[in-house]
């Protein structure tokens, strides 16, 4: 008798679907692939970060500032197909976390959660301070002291009041608002960024290499590291796992498509921002706005005062997706015993993660508020909290790259092509942190010193959590008996 026949004969017993998910509460398989690529459009903020992060890579590597992006856009897509490998396998709320608890165990779990919880919030609070400032420079001819530190924190309020909103009514709702909002943004964006590249003419090409005496090895290290923050959270998408139709599917369609659409982007933005300053010799590094800088010097300044507002939208588009995914990311470490059980509650008609937005937003909307209480530069807190959030997302990059081959080893799925670029991707992304922390050290800023007073809070956390007893981390959505039985119609489809 072959192997075939005894199996027909005597078939296996088929493994009975449980009643709940470990992850039972969310709106489950709710939203589609354009939702799922919502989330991560908005978490990533391709319009606010073509006009902000560009400027900040020119003031630490000024020569080098389309090459800093591009190495970022390649490496953040070899994170995207490392961290894909495990969304084509689990479904989960807490994304890298989850990720990395099941390559890595508890002690790289809770590392990859801290610092990707430190990545999701520090990135808000940048959004909120981001939207307030290009909110000002709307306004500032209609609104006297809206610069003001009292008409700042006006402004952050009513950030808050649509953010806490959206998150409260739920995934559909804060997706499809960050995506109506991003594409409206990038399309202003993308028109006044050309009508500025055919004003200034045909381009020098030596602009595009690295030629000063800054863009050493180093320069375009640190350049590369502070690009990268304009990818940052295109992994977001991964924080739908329970809510997504087919998250197998879209959530690594999701990551890829956000990334290279960012990367197409910037290089446009790099290009038109560099070659403008360079035709009117002035110092992009040094300009408090460089899109209405540019637009005012080349005679479409009527256009710019239209893209400060897409830029301002797209922020607030930022602090929806970033404070949807640490939501979640939380959510997932209440379910799993790490934080209180307040944090894995969800809302009974929404479908929300209601306890963990309770704990995200107080700290979210809190510390920008604080920052302009007490009198910091509303620039200078952008440049601190966006140091601090990406570190801290790529950090949680590094664990979750080391992790991928571990996990796939684990299960049998391991391939080289795999290992090397998981691999390749982690020692990439720690030196480009290590030449951002020399560059900013050497210019004098506290950002880095910031960053390792977080980290170190973190790591104490993280050590006073592991000496209590743990279950198994890594909780992720399984099928269901109701949704095998009797929600195969609506859990198939995708769109």
């Amino acid at each position: 008798m072959t192997a075939l026949e005894r199996a027909i004969r005597s078939p296996a017993p088929v493994r009975a679907f449980g009643g709940r998910s470990p992850l039972d509460g969310l709106d489950r398989r709710s939203v589609g692939f354009i939702d799922v690529m919502a989330q991560s459009v908005a978490a990533v903020a391709p319009a606010a970060a073509a006009t902000t992060v560009t400027v900040l890579v020119a003031g630490v590597s000024p020569g080098a500032v389309i090459v800093s992006v591009l190495i970022a856009g390649v490496l953040s897509l070899l994170v995207a197909s490392t961290v894909g490998q495990f969304a084509r396998r689990l479904g989960a709320s807490g994304a890298l976390y989850t990720y990395a608890a099941r390559g890595l165990g508890p002690a790289g779990g809770l590392a990859t959660g801290a610092a990707a919880v430190v990545g999701y919030a520090a990135v808000a609070m940048f959004a909120l301070l981001g939207g307030a400032y290009y909110t000002a420079l709307l306004l500032r001819p209609f609104v006297p002291g809206i610069d003001s530190p009292l008409g700042t924190a006006a402004v952050l309020v009513a950030e808050a009041a649509l953010l806490t909103f959206v998150l409260v009514r739920g995934i559909r709702i804060s997706a499809r608002v960050a995506l109506v909002v991003e594409f409206a943004s990038v399309l202003l964006i993308v028109t006044l960024l050309v009508l500025l590249l055919v004003r200034i003419g045909p381009v020098d090409v030596s602009l595009l290499l690295p030629t000063g005496p800054d863009d050493s090895a180093l320069g375009v290290g640190a350049g590369a590291l502070v690009a990268l923050t304009a990818y940052v959270g295109f992994e977001s998408a991964a924080t739908l796992g329970v809510e997504a139709r087919t998250p197998l599917k879209s959530i690594p369609r999701a990551m890829r498509a956000t990334v290279v659409m960012s990367l197409l982007l910037y290089l446009l933005a790099a290009l038109a921002q560099v070659a403008g300053f360079a035709a009117l010799g002035g110092d992009f590094a040094a300009s408090g706005s460089p899109l209405n800088d540019l637009a005012d010097a080349f005679g479409v300044g009527g256009w710019a005062s239209v893209a400060d507002l897409g830029i301002a939208a797209s922020f607030l588009a930022c602090a929806i997706g970033s404070t949807t995914a640490l939501a979640r990311v939380l959510f997932a470490m209440g379910r799993d015993g790490v934080m209180p059980r307040k944090a894995g509650r969800t809302h009974a008609r929404f479908g929300t993660p209601i306890g963990a937005i309770a704990i995200t937003l107080p700290i979210v909307i809190g510390v920008p508020l604080g920052l302009v209480a007490s009198g910091v530069d509303l620039r200078a807190a952008m440049h601190l909290t966006l140091a601090v959030g990406g570190i801290g997302y790529i950090v949680s990059y590094v664990f979750a790259c080391v992790a991928a081959p571990l996990f796939l080893r684990r299960i049998g799925e391991l391939t080289p092509a795999v290992a090397v670029a998981s691999l390749c991707a982690a020692a990439a992304l720690m030196a480009a942190v290590v030449a951002f922390a020399a560059v900013d050290v050497a210019a004098g800023s506290a950002a880095v010193w910031v960053v390792i007073a977080t980290a170190v809070v973190a790591a104490a956390l993280v050590v006073w959590r592991l000496r209590r007893p743990l279950g198994v981390l890594g909780a992720y959505d399984v099928p269901v008996a109701d949704a095998v039985l009797g929600g195969v119609a609506r859990d198939d489809r995708d769109v």
